[in-house]
């Protein structure tokens, strides 16, 4: 086992912080779990926050590397106070959330994965998926915790079939896209070296990732704290009625109400979220990616 004690920013909202990461389970308040493949083998993250000081532990092959990641991991590179939103719900929600860091996984699989489950389905839809397929592919994660299970490793999911992937409620096009993605695993992996266009624009390259996926990869993986994912169904509704008072929106619209947030506007996104804003529902509830 390895261990790491860091200073904690005063306030810092280790459990808001977390959140924001597909990749970290979340126990309690002040303490948090992640289960990672690492280019040293697979690791497990555990990390417990007690008043100004952060406390980390770390098991497997991979474990060193974990720890080095634990301040970008955790958004201590982040400073809130850098955001200067205009009057309005996002300065409020700003004001009452500054401990929120943004953090990013500096690793593009652990995000790929859950991301193109969650392509043009529910949302329920892609977590039963993706809990399906740790249960039945992933292998225990290193460390003291019996119900933490690693993600497959990239190789492994290169090597399915569409067929392997149907049964875990993956039909035929996410299917491709996933095991596409893990065939390029490595070239995706090298945009944490690149500029942010560079970045973005390999991402895109990939058939089947698009403006959605991309978006929340740049946001979540590689750190673009001004990242929004366009093609979502909800999003735009959201930032329409937070920022306008309008109860629909489109991609358009939300990218020029979110413009006056730059280069923060993904922080401005998040916050809407947490404060539980949502855009009035008329007729039957559809909860569809409308994007890849």
């Amino acid at each position: 086992m390895e261990s790491l004690t860091l200073d904690l920013p005063r306030p810092y909202d280790l459990r808001g912080s977390l959140r924001g990461l597909d990749t970290a389970k979340v126990v309690s308040v002040d303490d948090g779990w992640a289960a990672v493949q690492t280019g040293e083998g697979p690791g497990t993250v555990h990390v417990t926050s007690r008043g100004s000081v952060l406390e980390a532990e770390a098991w497997g092959p991979g474990g060193r590397s974990l720890l080095e990641t634990v301040p970008r991991l955790l958004g201590l590179d982040d400073d809130p106070e850098a955001f200067s939103p205009p009057p309005g719900v996002v300065h409020d929600l700003h004001r009452r959330n500054l401990g929120l860091h943004l953090g990013s996984t500096a690793a593009v699989w652990p995000v790929l994965l859950p991301t193109i489950l969650g392509q043009v389905v529910a949302g329920k839809e892609a977590k039963r998926s993706y809990r399906s397929i740790l249960r039945r592919i992933g292998e225990p994660a290193p460390g003291p915790r019996s119900d933490l299970r690693l993600p497959p490793h990239p190789v492994q999911v290169g090597s399915m079939s569409y067929e392997d992937l149907h049964g875990h409620g993956v039909e035929r096009k996410r299917a491709d896209v996933l095991i596409e993605a893990a065939r390029r695993i490595r070239r995706l992996e090298e945009i944490m070296g690149f500029d942010r266009a560079q970045a973005e624009q390999r991402l895109l390259a990939v058939r089947g990732i698009g403006p959605w996926t991309a978006g929340i990869v740049m946001g979540v993986a590689y750190g673009d704290r001004d990242a929004v994912p366009v093609g979502d169904y909800h999003l735009p509704n959201t930032v329409a009625w937070a920022l306008a008072g309008e109860p629909r929106g489109t991609d358009e619209r939300m990218l020029e109400l979110l413009e006056p947030y730059r280069p923060y506007r993904r922080r401005a996104v998040m916050l809407l979220k947490r404060g539980g804003v949502t855009a009035p529902r008329y007729g039957p509830r559809r909860a569809l990616r409308t994007h890849l």
